[in-house]
């Protein structure tokens, strides 16, 4: 074995080391922000036990830079770096990012204290590698932890990413729980709608024909919607609810609203699909002389990106730990869901794998909830945890795989923005997608 070799080797296992000695405390991490669930962009308790766990001097090493209230009022930012050689070349900026909001009603069913608690252990052990260098490594290294509030609702890395938080970062990190372990799931690209039907109210059993019923414009989009599944390609899934549908049986409506997600696995198929659902839409508006209104969510969710070098770099260490990924053949035969970690990756090249946490249980159910906060699930976050770290240490001390990881990042997203090999007429773009559990 190569020196240089031997020596990646040897700050793998010191990274391994650091994730188990801070056991104990990301565990206490995981349960405090586990036992008080937060809805998107109302983190608060969450930030503030991340910020305390990184600003505390109880963490071994020299202090970590925190940042509170980091461009949103809930995100962090905490900073760690090595010196380098003086002069060129920049610092490689390594970032690893957490999650911590919750879902209404059922707490921490997509087991986003374990993706906090994740990007924490990851961070801590890449730290304790470095700082185990006998000499400074060949090139500065700067650790950063990003909090990003607000995924299940609103897109809060979307945010971040329109303010600048990751202008200055080279690769990023994280990972979602699952019922199995994936280096990469093709998430799709997601677009929300609210619809709503004004008509006018009036007697129902009196005199009816004075009415505009709003509730027949929403029952003709719900159905005309069913009747485009027809047209509809096997990757594209539309979903919704009515969410007002009227007030009284006696009254005709006068005023209906449904909430609709509507996802693709590109975003130029979604583009396709949007136009499609909002003339099912218009046209339930024009049948019933209601008047309607088309409302867009604020933020879109990209499709995720693949980068196949790291990827295999991520498979390659998690096998070293003992994780068995599922085949590629699960991958492409099963289904998928959204989240807004697909926008990042068109600015920066990252790894979003996901991780099995001891249960079958399904997200979004509270059997998740309950597994997302079990002592069972620590030993597979923290393994996690430890693959992600090693990843990074490859990042850093392979160049030649720094560089494919960037050339992969500019060739994937000169292809999904149509600047190479666009997809012909009328044929599908993406592919079908893994089991996923994220939005």
């Amino acid at each position: 074995m190569r020196p240089q070799d031997a020596l990646l080797e040897e700050l793998k296992q010191r990274a391994c080391e650091g994730v188990e000695l801070n056991a104990a405390r990301l565990g206490a991490l995981s349960r405090s922000i586990w036992s008080r669930p937060e809805l998107a962009y109302e983190e608060h308790h969450a930030h503030d036990a991340l910020t305390r766990f990184f600003g505390s001097g109880e963490l071994p090493g020299a202090a970590w830079a925190v940042r509170p209230r980091y461009k949103l009022g809930t995100a962090f930012r905490a900073d760690w770096g090595t010196a380098g050689p003086q002069g060129p070349p920049a610092p490689l900026r390594i970032a690893f990012l957490c999650e911590y909001d919750a879902l209404p009603g059922i707490g921490h069913a997509c087991g986003h204290n374990l993706i906090a608690e994740v990007g924490a252990a990851a961070a801590l052990g890449l730290k304790a590698a470095l700082e185990s260098l006998p000499q400074p490594a060949p090139s500065a290294v700067q650790v950063a932890v990003l909090g990003t509030p607000a995924e299940e609702q609103g897109g809060g890395k979307i945010d971040l990413i329109n303010a600048g938080a990751f202008d200055d970062l080279d690769v990023v990190f994280m990972a979602h729980p699952s019922q199995e372990n994936a280096a990469y799931l093709p998430d799709v690209a997601e677009h929300d709608v609210t619809v709503k039907y004004y008509g006018k109210a009036s007697h129902a059993a009196a005199y009816p024909w004075e009415g505009v019923n709003a509730l027949d414009a929403a029952v003709l989009a719900y159905n005309n919607l069913s009747v485009l599944r027809q047209q509809m390609k096997p990757t594209w899934r539309v979903h919704g609810v009515i969410k007002n549908g009227g007030v009284k049986p006696n009254i005709i409506p006068s005023y209906t609203e449904l909430e609709f997600y509507l996802r693709a696995p590109s975003m130029r198929d979604l583009s396709v699909l949007t136009e499609k659902v909002e003339n099912c839409f218009k046209a339930a508006a024009l049948a019933t002389g209601c008047r309607v209104e088309i409302k867009g969510g604020e933020n879109d969710y990209y499709n995720v990106l693949p980068n196949k070098s790291l990827e295999k770099a991520y498979k390659e260490n998690g096998k070293k730990l003992g994780i068995e990924f599922i085949s590629e053949d699960s991958i492409l035969n099963g289904l998928s869901g959204s989240t807004d970690f697909g926008n990042v990756t068109f600015v920066v090249p990252g790894i979003h794998p996901y991780f099995y946490i001891g249960s079958d249980a399904l997200n979004h159910t509270e059997q998740y909830t309950e597994a997302a906060g079990s002592q069972n699930a620590q030993f597979y976050a923290l393994r996690t945890a430890k693959a992600l770290a090693m990843t990074a240490l490859d990042v850093i001390f392979k160049p030649d795989l720094l560089e494919q990881v960037r050339e992969d990042f500019r060739q994937v997203k000169l292809k999904e923005e149509g600047q190479l090999n666009p997809a012909e007429p009328g044929k599908e773009s993406g592919v079908d997608t893994g089991a996923c559990a994220s939005r």
